[in-house]
């Protein structure tokens, strides 16, 4: 396999959860340590649902820095149950917690409730009073000593203030691990991306063989984007689970729209994007719309019909030609027909993605595809326009990741559109750039010639 983008995965790095009650600024902390904007932030509570992993550094000491979802015991909000199993996941990996509680609204049960729950767990523990952003705010951090936790800080997710000092005395706490150098090493970058509510969380959890993400038949369970580094037969993946972009109608919130904005960034941060659909509702507007940022970001995709137990009287070549009408690019992507609760065609997937991403690499030689214009010429000439006819002098390969051609032609104007594609599909045909755009360029003979390029 040729060189490919690297992603640096720290698995004996010191980790620290974040964990609390809803609403209590976990996440505004979290994005405050890790210097960026990571997990989303909202007065909304419960917003984060799913425990988000990030890297992180104190003074030069690299850590993981786990986000959690509010801790909630009245079951007032939604999937509060599996949230809590989630948080209690991070609590038993973490090499130390922070519970975070809100100085503003002082000690209640449910800060008394999670601390006694972290406190059987025998990790270290450290209590960040947050949002004490002024110095009047300093008397509100002692009534929590009640709590029973004997490290306590005064913090401002917001400010800033005091964080250094909180993570000073966790790294006091935390035992010394040996040494790790960080290795570059070889990872293939799947986004999982689809509408929301069709069984992209089911499809990671099965592929992982663990619940790492909450699965819930209500819309929308997943909120940000999701990192979860994974190795399958010697191959190293970094699977990228995503919530599922609504219509614009459907955003009734920030929340929404922000997720729509991770999952947009998670298809740029992705080598091979898994488009999953839900085969009983077909190829929708949406759908199309996920294609098309798909195609223009130069990705490669495979196409997963979800849920095909659920399909009665109706062909796989059926499915499969709506698509190839309303998203051409689709229909030179792998496409499996697939059921993630039942874990039916599942194992066809990681080899295909281990093939479409090769195929991103793959260069051909100028003396290859020269011969393959000749070929191309004698089945069919170009088309007479206004008396003139299209000569082409040779074809080369310019780049990689996604593969990027270069036509010299006499005049790029006497170019058809179908020429270009019956070259483009001939190209795909001869040389297999399955599931991956190509870039196709059109270059003059004379300066004044006006260049172009496409993706086809």
């Amino acid at each position: 396999m040729r060189s490919f983008p690297v992603y640096y995965v720290a698995y004996m790095l010191p980790k620290i959860a974040l964990v609390g009650r809803p609403n209590v600024g976990k996440s505004a902390l979290f994005n405050r340590i890790c210097q960026k904007r990571i997990s989303i932030v909202d007065e909304q509570e419960g917003v984060t649902r799913d425990r988000l992993y990030a890297k992180a550094e104190f003074f030069g000491r690299p850590f993981i820095l786990i986000d959690t979802g509010g801790i909630d015991f009245s079951e007032t909000i939604p999937f509060a149950e599996l949230v809590r199993k989630q948080a209690e996941f991070a609590i038993e990996e973490a090499d130390a917690v922070i519970l975070v509680v809100d100085g503003q609204v002082g000690v209640t049960p449910f800060d008394e409730e999670v601390a006694r729950k972290i406190i059987r767990s025998k990790k270290p523990l450290f209590l960040a009073v947050n949002k004490i952003d002024q110095m009047l705010d300093v008397d509100k951090v002692h009534p929590f000593s009640c709590l029973g936790i004997k490290d306590i800080f005064g913090i401002s997710a917001l400010q800033g203030h005091q964080i250094a000092e909180l993570l000073e005395a966790v790294f006091l706490a935390i035992p010394e691990k040996e040494e790790v150098e960080e290795v570059a090493q070889d990872v293939i970058r799947v986004a999982i991306v689809g509408r929301a509510n069709v069984g992209k969380s089911t499809l990671l959890n099965h592929l992982l063989k663990e619940n790492r993400s909450i699965v819930s038949p209500v819309a929308g369970t997943t909120r940000d984007a999701i990192d979860i580094p994974f190795e399958k037969d010697g191959q190293k993946y970094l699977l990228i689970d995503t919530a599922g972009i609504r219509r614009k109608k459907a955003e009734k919130d920030v929340v929404d729209k922000f997720a729509a904005i991770r999952t947009e960034e998670a298809i740029l941060r992705a080598d091979v994007c898994l488009l999953v659909l839900d085969s009983f509702e077909g190829f929708t507007a949406q759908e199309r719309r996920i294609a098309a940022e798909i195609e223009a970001t130069g990705k490669s995709c495979i196409l997963l019909f979800n849920k095909w137990d659920l399909m009665k009287n109706l062909k796989m070549e059926h499915a499969m030609r709506g698509v190839r009408e309303l998203a051409p690019f689709l229909g030179h992507c792998p496409a499996f027909f697939i059921s993630a609760q039942f874990e039916r065609n599942l194992e066809k997937i990681f080899p295909s993605v281990k093939e479409v991403f090769q195929a991103r690499y793959q260069r051909i030689t100028t003396g290859q595809l020269n011969k393959f214009v000749e070929l191309c010429l004698q089945k069919y000439h170009p088309p007479l326009i206004t008396g003139k006819r299209l000569r082409i002098y040779y074809l080369t390969q310019v780049a990689s990741n996604p593969p990027r051609f270069v036509l010299f032609v006499n005049k790029p104007d006497l170019m058809t559109e179908p020429y270009k594609k019956y070259l483009v599909n001939q190209l795909r045909d001869s040389f297999s750039f399955s599931g991956c755009p190509i870039i196709f360029e059109l270059r003059g003979k004379e300066k004044t010639d006006q260049n172009s390029s496409v993706i086809l």
